[in-house]
């Protein structure tokens, strides 16, 4: 029995993946730049920061490195603000489980203040018993730190506590842990489909899916 619950948010809870592969090119429209064919798929690995001195050295920006970071994460926030759109049945699943006084927490690799503001519009802040980062406990997803902190302050273990993940490298690590994985489909993390669906407890293809009620 399911007695609490992980949640990533991005690419999981969000429909929100594709912004990572957009940022760069925002940001050079933003200044009035078109960038040059490739650009994603370059930036894609990279942090905030490296992205930021690529662009100013790539496209002979300006601003300085520093600047052209706090731009870029405005337009970040407007996007998890305005735009940033749920998976199909993500908030009425979480409403159901809070409805049910299963405890619930989040698990993410992103920024905890951009991330609230989509939380917030979607009238889901209070639904979290804690809302955890890896730069919070200076670890990746990589390992299972995130989420045996998130269980340790649910009060559950890790057997009694499903995790909710849509990457490889997430599931394996929340696995390696002895939770209960369920792996929701996203576009970004099709090319390890297969590994995921073999890894995985559970495969959904969003929050509707019936397997996720059985």
């Amino acid at each position: 029995m399911i007695k609490g619950i992980i949640f990533d948010i991005d690419g999981t809870l969000l429909d929100s993946m594709h912004i990572w592969g957009e940022l760069g090119k925002r940001y050079l429209s933003f200044v009035g730049i078109e960038a040059k064919l490739g650009l994603a798929k370059i930036l894609f690995p990279m942090s905030l920061d490296e992205s930021s001195e690529y662009l100013k050295k790539e496209y002979n920006l300006p601003d300085s490195v520093e600047r052209i970071t706090e731009d870029t994460i405005k337009i970040l926030e407007d996007f998890y603000r305005y735009e940033a759109k749920p998976k199909p049945g993500a908030v009425e699943f979480i409403k159901q489980m809070q409805d049910k006084y299963i405890p619930m927490a989040i698990a993410t690799s992103g920024d905890r203040r951009i991330l609230n503001t989509a939380l917030e519009r979607l009238g889901l802040s209070d639904c979290f018993a804690t809302v955890l980062t890896c730069s919070d406990l200076k670890t990746n997803k990589r390992v299972p730190t995130i989420y045996l902190r998130a269980a340790e302050l649910l009060g559950t273990k890790p057997e009694e506590t499903a995790v909710f993940e849509d990457v490889l490298h997430a599931i394996k690590a929340a696995k390696s842990a002895g939770f209960i994985t369920y792996a929701v489909e996203d576009n970004s993390s099709l090319q390890d489909r297969e590994e995921i669906k073999e890894t995985a407890n559970y495969y959904l293809q969003d929050f509707t899916d019936p397997m996720l009620y059985k």
